[in-house]
């Protein structure tokens, strides 16, 4: 039995400043994930310099030298956006003092002073270092960092203070985060009501990982030592959550002028690490702030049939629970070829393509081949079954189809095999993965 037309509320995302972005604005992904780190350098502890990737690992520079504090010090910045739709940077502001600072910015890129916040520990003498923003599941936003009363020789441990304004102008007074004495860098993140902390161990110089159920502690420690095989000598991990569900973890091993990442599914079973390509030796202790940008390019909701344009008498199908581009002739190949058009799956500015004759099954990636399956649930399906729809590659009045997870893959066809590939300038790939969405043949 079909399925009764679905309504989806199709939005389309802003586009974000063109700087932030390296692809021209006509191609555009609506919305595909774009990440955007703040960093000190090897060169410079007073400048910082804002990067783009479109994947996470390639690292465009956006600007050099973006911003310079009034007075002090801009090591480890850490970058996130606020509800107000502006970004905020918080920075360590010198290697002894009680101060960090804040700065502010409507596109990433130009950046201005907003305050300089005496946090009213250890005093001059001491040493406050690394501050990492971490917005809770409740709203509440805070800032975390480390701090010695013995300066840059003593026993760091990290604090936290939180914003008591909506305008990030009023903090709390620090409370101990309630980790060990002689650790540094901690960055937070929270899923499903368990909080993570990765940090670097200074005594042993190993970035390890707590968890807690509450911010507050008690935090139990998972992973120390070499518990991931990462080696010794890593300091200033910072995370962010890939689209297919997974996180990336980022490190600066210092004594060795290097960074590198390392891929994991759930926050404990991690890769090794890989070098992170054009940045080793030039950035220091970033941060990484992952956001969605997009076009302009609507797709119609309801059931549709999707038509090719270099064989405009084939449509996209399945059979056997795998799709192809085929000629269809009867009722059940018409059928086989009629898909509800409905919010995608993972993300509600893209689309997903529910069968029509067989309810909660949806066209979705597997590798490069596309199949139809049944919906499970899991982030992972949500992300191989979420399409964007963008100005199709062949040109004026046909719809392309990018891959949500996999940024920069489009469904096409290969003869009569439907793929989720990489594009490919030149040849066929602009035709085989362009489409007319047209009315539904059944």
């Amino acid at each position: 039995m079909r399925t009764r037309l679905h309504t989806a509320v199709l939005a389309v995302a802003a586009t974000l400043v063109a700087l932030l972005v390296r692809a021209p604005a006509a191609e555009a992904v609506g919305p595909a994930p774009h990440y955007l780190m703040t960093a000190f350098t090897n060169t410079s502890e007073s400048n910082m310099y804002v990067y783009d990737s479109p994947d996470a690992t390639d690292f465009a520079l956006v600007r050099a030298n973006a911003y310079t504090p009034p007075t002090g010090l801009i090591r480890d910045p850490s970058v996130m956006r606020h509800t107000d739709g502006r970004y905020y940077v918080v920075h360590t502001t010198g290697w002894t003092g009680d101060t960090i600072a804040f700065a502010r910015s409507t596109d990433g890129v130009n950046w201005t002073f907003l305050r300089t916040l005496t946090v009213g520990l250890n005093g001059a003498t001491g040493s406050t270092w690394a501050p990492e923003w971490f917005k809770d599941t409740d709203g509440s936003v805070h800032v975390i960092f480390s701090a010695s009363r013995e300066g840059v020789g003593g026993q760091f441990r990290p604090y936290r203070i939180t914003a008591t304004r909506g305008d990030l102008s009023r903090w709390t007074a620090p409370t101990p985060l309630g980790i060990p004495a002689n650790f540094i860098d901690s960055f937070l993140v929270k899923v499903d009501g368990t909080y993570h902390n990765f940090l670097k161990n200074e005594t042993t110089k190993y970035v390890e990982h707590a968890v807690a159920r509450s911010l507050a502690g008690p935090w139990h420690f998972v992973g120390t030592g070499d518990w991931a095989g990462w080696g010794p000598g890593l300091e200033g991990p910072a995370l962010v959550q890939l689209p297919n569900g997974r996180w990336r973890i980022y490190f600066d091993q210092y004594g060795a002028g290097r960074y590198f990442y390392a891929d994991t599914p759930d926050l404990r079973a991690f890769g090794a690490k890989a070098e992170l390509p054009g940045l080793s030796g030039v950035a220091r202790h970033f941060t990484v702030l992952r956001e969605e940008v997009g076009d302009r390019t609507a797709v119609p909701a309801g059931n549709r049939s999707l038509r090719s344009v270099d064989h405009p008498d084939r449509y996209v199908r399945h059979r056997d629970n795998v799709a192809y581009l085929e000629p269809v002739s009867t009722a059940l190949d018409r059928q086989d070829a009629t898909f509800s058009v409905v919010a995608g799956l993972a993300h509600t500015d893209c689309y997903s393509f529910e069968s029509s004759n067989y309810p909660g099954h949806f066209l979705r990636h597997r590798g490069t081949a596309l199949v139809l399956g049944r919906f499970d649930g899991s982030a992972e399906f949500r992300g191989d079954a979420t399409f964007c729809g963008r100005a199709g590659l062949a040109g004026r009045g046909t719809t392309s189809f990018e891959s949500y997870d996999h940024p920069g893959h489009y469904l096409r066809h290969a003869g009569q095999e439907m793929r989720v590939e990489p594009r490919e300038l030149g040849g066929r790939f602009a035709a085989d993965a362009s489409f007319s969405v047209v009315a539904p043949l059944a």
